[in-house]
């Protein structure tokens, strides 16, 4: 029989592990669950097909007999400007790109898993009855927005993001699929947190390749993220100049959000911003440091790190568009410089990379 105070114990245990938010729901179908059939459907996941997996609509698929799912959020802001503050400084110092965020240190995966395994681990001591768990951390047959929102961790977005009143929407996502009967962190009747979105639309005007064709419903082949780290092959001519100085995701749609705009930092030093001996950094990275990047030191520079979901051949594709929209900003030297570094790239093997270095020498004819 499901008692609350194992729900209390739980949650208590994942803020003493460094978690922001806990909430515990009952592992059901939601109405949610549904509406993503229909955005697969409209073509919206592009080449993501990992998407496709059943599972994610049918929760019970995922874990036998399970019963319960544990929901653990994590605060990743820094103290940094964001994106739409620092773009005026795109080109101080050469120019330079811009990574998202959630991926200037450890690889956000490494993390969350670290702690929920430890929150499972204690979970295996406290409680006697043998049960099934699974971990999962953006990496499983989940959707895990859907569950934090019922848990009563907060609303999806008009950008389909979760956002916390007070937390903003700067979170990593875990989840422990159980097959314990736990008491929902919400009490029966209790309401959700609400839709504070209200008539906003700050999200939606400011996303530059009109990815969020409307509220609460993005198109992810317009998206910037995707573009630049799930797209495998040449990006679509039409949003290159809009990229701007995107290389490694997009923040637009979070650094805009008014929910954002007192959200607390991280007090995890792992996220900070990754700072090598040589005074390169992943805050503003140097886009010519990037596109010269060879494979071997891609893999060393983001050793442990969620930039490598990009790919070498995709990072240097990205940075080379990049640095095409860079050109027209850049004095006499600094171009020259870039187009001598286009040129060579416009000879690489990898046909993405070539492609995207001629269309940037292209941008300053």
């Amino acid at each position: 029989m499901a008692t609350s105070g194992n729900t209390a114990w739980i949650i208590g245990r994942a803020e003493a592990l460094g978690f922001d938010l806990c909430g515990v729901v009952r592992a059901e179908k939601f109405a949610e669950l549904e509406q993503f059939s229909e955005w697969l459907a409209a073509g919206y996941a592009g080449e993501m097909r990992y998407l496709e997996d059943e599972r994610r609509r049918e929760p019970g698929s995922v874990l036998e007999d399970l019963r319960s799912v544990i929901v653990c959020a994590l605060n990743y802001n820094t103290d940094y400007p964001y994106s739409t503050e620092a773009a005026a400084s795109a080109n101080q110092d050469g120019p330079r790109g811009w990574i998202s965020r959630y991926a200037w240190g450890d690889d956000y995966h490494e993390v969350m898993w670290g702690k929920l395994n430890s929150l499972q681990a204690e979970m295996k001591e406290k409680f006697r009855e043998p049960f099934a768990a699974r971990v999962y951390a953006d990496t499983g047959p989940v959707a895990e927005r859907v569950f934090a929102k019922h848990a009563g961790l907060g609303w999806i977005g008009k950008n389909t993001l979760l956002l916390n009143e007070q937390l903003g929407s700067w979170l990593f996502l875990g989840v422990i699929l159980t097959s314990l009967e736990l008491e929902p962190s919400l009490k029966p009747g209790a309401a959700r947190p609400p839709d504070l979105c209200g008539n906003c639309r700050q999200c939606l005007d400011a996303c530059p390749t009109e990815a969020l064709i409307e509220s609460y419903v993005l198109d992810a082949r317009r998206c910037i993220s995707y573009l630049t780290i799930e797209l495998r092959g040449s990006i679509p001519e039409q949003f290159r100049e809009p990229m701007d100085w995107q290389v490694y995701g997009c923040d637009i749609c979070q650094d805009v959000c008014p929910y954002n705009r007192a959200a607390p930092v991280s007090r995890m030093p792992q996220f900070e911003a990754r700072r090598f001996l040589n005074g390169k950094t992943l805050h503003r990275p140097s886009l010519e440091w990037i596109a010269e990047m060879r494979e071997d030191d891609f893999r060393e520079v983001f050793r442990g790190s969620a930039v490598k979901r990009a790919k070498w051949a995709g990072l240097v594709r990205n940075a080379c568009v990049a640095l095409g929209n860079s050109l027209p900003q850049l004095d006499t030297e600094e171009r020259q410089r870039v187009c001598d570094l286009l040129k060579r790239l416009a000879g690489s093997a990898i046909s993405t990379i070539a492609e995207s270095a001629q269309w940037a020498l292209s941008r300053i004819e």
